[in-house]
């Protein structure tokens, strides 16, 4: 994929991004309640970023370069279960109102980065 400038990332979060970020996240939370459609919600909680502002899509982490790798798939299972459903559509709607405010733009940036940490505790390189 090729880099956007920050120009077209801004005047897509402008004319786009911000109305429809919170529009997906809810989606997204809805299609993880389902269970049955929870790889299509969790494929649009990881894409949250890049409705919001074009960012480039993120990979997963390499344990050899971080030295903290995934946890594993039962700990993230229980984890989903118990607190990762519930906290993730919190999480993601706060994020959502900071980002159309404008001046809590930065912060709402900062918590759609983390969401699939807070949903699944799913770890990103970037």
């Amino acid at each position: 994929m090729t880099q956007r400038s920050l120009l077209v990332r801004a005047l897509w979060f402008v004319l786009v991004g911000w109305w429809l970020t919170p529009l997906v996240v809810n989606v997204a939370w809805l299609l993880n309640a389902t269970i049955i459609l929870l790889p299509l919600g969790i494929k649009l909680i990881n894409l949250v970023p890049t409705v919001l502002t074009l960012r480039e899509p993120r990979s997963v982490v390499d344990p050899d370069s971080t030295g903290r790798g995934q946890s594993s798939l039962l700990v993230r299972v229980v984890y989903f279960l118990f607190v990762g459903w519930w906290l993730s559509w919190l999480w993601a709607n706060v994020a959502a109102f900071f980002a159309v405010t404008i001046v809590g733009l930065p912060v709402a940036l900062w918590m759609f980065n983390r969401l699939p940490y807070v949903t699944s505790l799913y770890r990103f390189d970037g």
